[in-house]
């Protein structure tokens, strides 16, 4: 468990307060903040492939997209305690697959890439490739799987979560994670492996929820993915969580749903509205949690 790393900071009255999101650029936002300030940091930054955002330009030139993700990883590198963890979802598109990977170049001079993982949307797993396990009785294909109108590329069927930490040394509760074992055997077949429950690993299925309305944001991410990054981490009710991109309050709705404390910036006003309202509807519908 890993104690808030805002409460040992001393006020000054300017830095965002607590279970609040802030309509405020990202950058002007964090120079708010006190260092080491933030216990985890999850978050998913605009791509620069072309979404349409009430507000932000989705279409910069590649040299000014990537210093401003680098002065981004300077000032979350600042506020993120030494024992944090910053949580990068980004992806590219089928025709500009390097788009993560030189965003990832940005971070490098202020964190350590402790781990790499794969949120996979949409998975197909042919039951001759499963083995013997009378669950699966037949082919699989499930998750949110778009196709891509092109004969070059492939749909692309996941996204990168980058794990930074600021000295790649900062343990983890993986078992808070874990899976289940589909082949009891491996029970004590394995040194830690002393009861029916291992770490998942890098390779994530967390789908979509069927959305049958549009969306109210081009490009936000399940719940469930912010919530397992904090658990992984680790955390209790002192835990201080950042998203700088909030957009219409995942972040944030992760966090009440585990009892952590957030803080979120966003530049539009009209997802700052959404968010509170999503926020809003989840209170009422969970009078007693935290």
């Amino acid at each position: 468990m890993h104690s808030g790393a805002a409460r040992r900071n001393g006020k000054t009255g300017d830095e965002p307060g607590l279970d609040a999101i802030l309509q405020v650029d990202c950058l002007a936002g964090m120079r708010r903040m006190p260092d080491a300030s933030v216990d985890i940091i999850v978050t998913s930054p605009p791509y620069n492939i072309g979404k349409t955002y009430q507000t932000h330009n989705d279409r910069l030139p590649r040299d000014h997209y990537l210093a401003w993700m680098g002065d981004i990883a300077q000032e979350a590198g600042r506020i993120l305690d030494p024992a944090g963890s910053f949580f990068l979802n980004i992806g590219g598109k089928p025709s500009d697959p390097w788009i993560p990977f030189d965003v990832i170049q940005q971070f490098r001079p202020h964190f350590t890439l402790q781990n790499v993982i794969h949120w996979v949307k949409s998975i197909a797993i042919e039951k001759a490739d499963v083995g013997n396990y009378d669950a699966i009785r037949s082919d699989v294909a499930v998750g949110h799987y778009q196709p891509v109108n092109s004969t070059r590329y492939l749909s692309q069927c996941h996204e990168h979560i980058f794990h930074f930490t600021r000295s790649g040394a900062v343990p983890l509760d993986k078992l808070a994670i874990g899976v289940r074992y589909q082949d009891k055997s491996n029970i004590g077949r394995w040194k830690h492996a002393t009861s029916d429950l291992r770490e998942r690993g890098n390779v994530w299925f967390i789908p979509y929820t069927t959305v049958r309305s549009k969306r109210p944001h081009p490009t936000t991410f399940p719940e469930k993915l912010p919530e397992m990054c904090i658990r992984l981490h680790g955390y209790d009710e002192r835990t201080v969580v950042l998203d700088p991109f909030m957009g219409i309050g995942t972040t944030a709705i992760a966090c009440l749903r585990l009892g952590a404390r957030y803080i979120g910036f966003e530049i539009d006003p009209y997802y700052c509205a959404v968010a509170e309202e999503r926020i809003a509807e989840f209170g009422a519908g969970h009078p007693g949690d935290p």
